[in-house]
C-alpha cells in the first residue's frame, strides 16, 4: 500500500546512555502533531533523529515512499537531502543581512524570478512584507521569529518541525504566529511536529498528540482523548490535573457507572467514574484543582456527587488565583478567585467544605 507523500512515518530506536533510550513508532499527516513530555523525555531527540542530527540505532523513517533512514537497509539520507526544515528556540538569522536576504539564503540555487515569487508570497503570508530591507537587529522579537518561519518554509520542505521556537513570546504574539501559521499550511497542508510545554497549544492547534515520558511514546491520538480524560499520571500532571492520589476501590454501582474509593487517612470515600477493576484494587485519581469548589458550612442540594470537610493549612496568590491548600486526610490544592477567598474569610485552620464533581475525577495509571 501506498503512502501519501503527505504522511511522515517514523520508527526508531536511539540510546543516548546508559540510563536513556528513546523508542518511538507513529504516522503524522498533514497538520499539527504536537510533541508533549517532561523534560527530559526524548522530545529533542525524538526530532534530531528524524532531521538527521542523531542518528537512530535502529528503525526507519520516511516521508510517503521516500525513505530518510532504515538500518536494516543501511540508509541514513544527509540533511541537506531530507527536505525538511527545523526550527529551534535559537533562530541563528544572520545579523548582517537585510528580512529580504535572510529568507532568500536558502533558494540562491533557483531562478531568480521564483526565488522572488517564494519570498513575496511568504512575506505576505507572515506579514513582514514591510520589514524586507530591515536587519535583525532592528526589529522585534516577534517579528524575527517571522522571518525565521518564512526562512524555513521558503525552502519548499515535505515536513516540519518546530522545536519550541516561539518559547520566549509573550502569549498575545504567539498566538497571532501561529495563527499565520496554520493559515499557511490550510493551503500547503503538510506535516508540521510542535514540541510545547503547553497543553493548552495543544488543543488549540493539534490534530494529533503525542506523549513521551523518559524515551518511549506514551500515548498518541486526538487531544481530546489524550489530554482531556489522561489515562497516565504523567499525562495528568502535564495538563494540570493538580492533585493526584492514591485510592482503594470499596464498591462498584454499575447501574450509576462509578465506583466508591477509599481516600486517605481520614478514609473520605468519593464516587468516581467506573473503570475496570475489582473492589480492593489501588487507583490513583487525579483532579484539577480549578474543579474543586469550597463552601463555608455544607452545601445541600447540589448534583456533585462528592461533598466534605477539610481544614485550610495554606493560602497564597499566585496572580489573579488564590491557591489554598486544604487537608481532608489527604492534601488537596484548590483554586479560587480572589473575591471568593475574601468572602469566605480562607486562612489557616479555617473549616471548609470541599465539593467534587464525580465527571472531574480521572483515574490514572502510575
Amino acid at each position: 500500500m501506498q503512502i501519501p507523500d503527505s504522511v511522515v512515518s517514523v520508527n526508531v530506536a536511539r540510546r543516548t546512555s546508559s540510563a536513556f533510550s528513546l523508542a518511538a513508532q507513529f504516522e503524522a499527516g498533514p497538520g499539527f502533531t504536537m510533541v508533549l513530555g517532561p523534560s527530559g523525555s526524548g522530545k529533542t531527540t525524538l526530532l534530531d533523529c528524524i532531521a538527521g542530527l542523531a542518528r537512530p540505532d535502529a528503525g526507519r523513517i520516511a516521508i510517503g515512499e521516500r525513505v530518510l533512514f532504515d538500518a536494516a537497509a543501511q540508509i541514513d539520507m544527509p540533511v541537506a537531502q531530507r527536505r525538511l526544515a527545523y526550527l529551534f528556540q535559537g533562530l541563528a538569522l544572520f545579523p548582517h543581512l537585510s528580512v529580504e536576504q535572510n529568507v532568500k539564503y536558502g533558494i540562491s540555487k533557483l531562478a531568480a524570478p521564483e526565488r522572488e515569487r517564494r519570498m513575496q508570497s511568504l512575506l505576505e503570508s507572515f506579514r513582514i512584507t514591510q520589514l524586507r530591507d530591515r536587519r535583525p537587529g532592528e526589529i522585534s522579537g516577534g517579528e524575527r521569529q517571522r522571518v525565521a518561519l518564512a526562512r524555513a518554509l521558503v525552502t519548499d520542505p515535505a515536513l516540519l518541525l518546530l522545536d519550541e521556537p516561539l518559547t520566549a513570546l509573550d502569549l498575545s504574539s504567539k498566538s497571532k504566529i501561529l495563527d499565520d501559521l496554520r493559515q499557511w499550511n490550510a493551503a500547503h497542508r503538510i506535516p508540521i511536529l510542535y514540541v510545547t510545554h503547553a497543553p493548552q497549544e495543544a488543543f488549540a492547534l493539534g490534530e494529533r498528540v503525542l506523549v513521551l515520558e523518559a524515551g518511549q511514546l506514551i500515548a498518541q491520538g486526538m487531544p481530546h482523548q489524550i489530554l482531556k480524560w489522561p489515562r497516565s499520571e504523567t499525562i495528568a500532571q502535564i495538563v494540570g490535573f493538580e492533585n493526584v492520589f492514591d485510592a482503594t476501590v470499596l464498591s462498584v454501582l454499575e447501574a450509576q457507572g462509578t465506583m466508591l474509593c477509599r481516600v486517605g487517612r481520614n478514609h473520605l470515600v468519593l464516587e468516581v467514574p467506573l473503570i475496570r477493576t475489582a473492589v480492593g484494587a489501588p487507583v490513583r485519581i487525579a483532579v484539577r484543582a480549578g474543579d474543586i469548589m469550597l463552601a463555608g458550612e455544607r452545601p445541600h442540594g447540589l448534583s456533585a456527587r462528592n461533598t466534605f470537610e477539610g481544614r485550610v493549612i495554606e493560602v497564597r496568590r499566585a496572580g489573579v488565583t488564590v491557591v489554598v491548600m486544604v487537608d481532608s486526610g489527604v492534601t488537596l490544592e484548590v483554586h479560587v478567585t480572589p473575591a471568593a477567598a475574601e468572602e469566605l474569610k480562607l486562612a489557616p485552620q479555617r473549616a471548609v467544605w470541599l465539593v467534587l464533581k464525580t465527571n472531574s475525577c480521572s483515574l490514572v495509571e502510575p
